[in-house]
């Protein structure tokens, strides 16, 4: 049995009344639920949300200490928390997956969200398919981390 992180950021606990027009309506239960249905018998999804920057960045230590791959959806902090980069570069350093994932496509959006400072140390960064950016991402680091 194979564990990947799922780890959301600030705000995301509000999905489903968020914005539902940028983020749908479906909140974080039902991404868990489909996250579950897409990996199979194989693989355990465990899926977290934090508003608190120091959690985020404890569970990516988690990541390094436990060789686990990470599914990230920074949120807000994608775009100025060095402190949220430096723990991810962690997790990539130590040959793990960190796939960065965003629901809507933040290069549609406002031009602030069109930085990231965590895509230049992420494996990859998928964004704008809704909950199949994290679908994706789960096939990307389940095929980065086999079945042993």
């Amino acid at each position: 049995m194979r564990t990947v992180l799922v780890l959301n950021g600030p705000n995301l606990g509000r999905l489903g009344s968020r914005e539902p027009d940028v983020y749908g309506a479906a909140d974080l239960d039902a991404l868990r639920t489909y996250l579950m249905d897409a990996a199979g018998d194989d693989v355990t999804i465990d899926l977290r949300q934090t508003d608190d920057e120091a959690e985020l960045i404890h569970w990516l230590h988690e990541a390094v200490d436990s060789a686990l791959p990470v599914i990230l959806n920074p949120a807000a902090f994608t775009h100025y928390s060095y402190a949220l980069r430096d723990a991810a570069a962690l997790v990539t350093k130590a040959g793990l997956a960190l796939v960065e994932v965003h629901i809507s496509n933040p290069h549609a959006r406002d031009s602030f969200r069109h930085t990231s400072v965590i895509s230049g140390i992420a494996t990859g960064v998928i964004a704008g398919f809704g909950f199949d950016s994290y679908r994706l991402a789960l096939d990307a680091v389940t095929r980065a981390h086999p079945a042993s």
